[in-house]
């Protein structure tokens, strides 16, 4: 045997040596007593079973099928809901405080970030669409069943211009030595800075090479970053398209950081299929997305008491201000466009925040109503996230609803979301049950 095939299988065994018996679900489990929510569909299938073959659904009906064999659960009445979806996660920064995330190295990011998206799972956050980071194997070990949390679609390291939202160089680090060497957060794969139509296939290419689910770029200005006001439109078009190019010939798709109309507008145009933020945009620019079928991936932020916290009078706590302020006024118009939305967090070097999940998601009712919000954490995301074809790790069912043939990420929640938002605002009083691939990770209905 070959010596790295022979180190493969050592892996392997020490793996399958160390995986849980509990991340194999059982063969057939069926749920009884409930009334399903679809992801969709605002009227409920009263007195439902719910049959589950392995980690998928295999039948929802209101006439009991035989069950013979099979592992029951009495669901007690409860409404149950599809694994709720985080379309804007960091699993390796969301609760690591910044000053440490720059500090240390990163097998103590994706330490952190294991036990963080353990409790995102608890909070009933089945999937997260992981959009900037080197987590793949955090991922990987995920799916194996070593650490409990939700599936991740990776992006791998975020994409920069110089100067970009995600040049996380120090200031004395220009003019730039093209023979210099990475700084520590592009060695080790959460960013990237790639200039001209070259760097920039390269740099996609590379993201793809290492399991990237979809390509994570940057075209405008951010909040959190030190160099880059909010109104400068970042990447030329000819760049913006090499990357949606080099992601498409991988049959996915490019997400990309963005807050106003210029910057959108030019990845839009360019192919770019989920705008991330979005909070300063026009009536205009939001109908071009529609248009072009691109989704908003936008944040409920808002300058609360769950507002980031950035030194009063700082760069960033001015951007801050600025992108509050466009909250209300784009969600509106976003609903009155009718673009599709879905729900993220971005929560950033906060272990605080990181657990406010699903309050910032019951959030969203000022603007729409609870079947609303529950589609843009459920059947929309779950489309969204379709758009990775082949590159997405879980082609097995579908995401986001619950109807035959979709993943089982299961809630029941005591007391109906649809009537009372604020039920998923305390997922650890109200969500009873969750199961995530058909493997019950809590259950608190006896």
């Amino acid at each position: 045997m070959k010596p790295s095939l022979l180190w493969t299988a050592l892996a392997l065994s020490l793996l399958a040596f160390f995986v849980p018996a509990s991340a194999t679900p059982p063969s057939k489990t069926l749920i009884t007593n409930v009334h399903v929510f679809d992801g969709s569909n605002e009227a409920l299938v009263e007195n439902a079973y719910v049959m589950i073959n392995g980690n998928l659904i295999e039948t929802v009906s209101q006439e009991k099928p035989d069950a013979e064999g099979v592992t029951v659960i009495d669901g007690k009445g409860r409404v149950m809901i599809p694994g709720l979806i985080d379309m804007h996660w960091h699993s390796a920064y969301a609760s690591i405080p910044m000053q440490l995330g720059l500090t240390s190295d990163h097998a103590y990011h994706l330490l952190i970030g294991a036990k963080s998206n353990e409790r995102a799972l608890l909070r009933g956050f089945t999937t997260v669409r992981d959009v900037g980071g080197n987590v793949f194997s955090l991922a990987a070990l995920t799916d194996s069943g070593l650490y409990k949390g939700p599936r991740i679609f990776p992006s791998g390291p975020a994409i920069s211009q110089t100067s970009g939202h995600t040049d996380f160089r120090p200031s004395t680090a220009v003019p730039a030595n093209p023979h210099d060497s990475l700084v520590y957060m592009e060695r080790i794969g959460h960013v990237i800075v790639a200039d001209g139509v070259p760097e920039v296939l390269k740099r996609t290419r590379e993201a793809l090479r290492m399991g990237a689910s979809q390509i994570k770029i940057n075209s405008g200005g951010g909040v959190s970053s030190s160099f880059d006001p909010l109104d400068v439109t970042q990447f030329t078009d000819e760049e913006t398209r090499a990357a949606v190019a080099a992601a498409a010939d991988w049959n996915t798709y490019v997400a990309t950081h963005t807050f106003t109309d210029e910057a959108t507008q030019r990845a839009v145009n360019a192919g770019v299929m989920s705008i991330e933020h979005g909070h300063l945009l026009s009536e205009k620019t939001l109908r071009l997305m529609k248009k072009k079928g691109a989704y908003l991936s936008m944040q409920p932020i808002l300058d609360d008491e769950d507002a980031i916290v950035f030194p009063e009078g700082s760069f960033s706590r001015k951007k801050y201000i600025e992108v509050t302020e466009g909250t209300d006024r784009v969600y509106q118009l976003a609903k009155k466009v009718g673009v599709k939305i879905v729900f993220g967090t971005d929560t950033l070097f906060d272990p605080q925040l990181a657990e406010k999940q699903g309050k910032q998601l019951a959030k969203l009712e000022r603007w729409f109503t609870p079947v609303e919000v529950l589609r843009q954490a459920t059947s929309t995301a779950g489309e969204l996230l379709a758009l990775s074809g082949p590159r997405s790790p879980y082609t097995e069912g579908k995401l986001g609803v619950i109807e035959e043939g979709s993943y089982a990420d299961l809630i029941l929640v005591n007391g109906n979301p649809l009537e009372d938002l604020s039920l998923v605002a305390d997922p650890q009083t109200h969500f009873d049950f969750i199961m995530k691939d058909g493997v019950v990770y809590k259950n608190q209905l006896n």
